[in-house]
């Protein structure tokens, strides 16, 4: 039980940094244009 203690606040935590990480990239424009990077793959320039 004690352990719970412990673990609650880390994964608390833990989904903090990843909502924040998630913002940041929404921030940045990190998913702006999705499909332009999978025609350049297939394009061969």
């Amino acid at each position: 039980m004690d352990i719970l203690y412990l673990l609650i606040p880390l994964s608390v935590l833990l989904v903090l940094v990843i909502i924040g990480v998630f913002w940041w990239a929404l921030q940045a424009g990190q998913f702006d244009n999705i499909e332009r990077e999978g025609e350049r793959i297939l394009r061969g320039d």
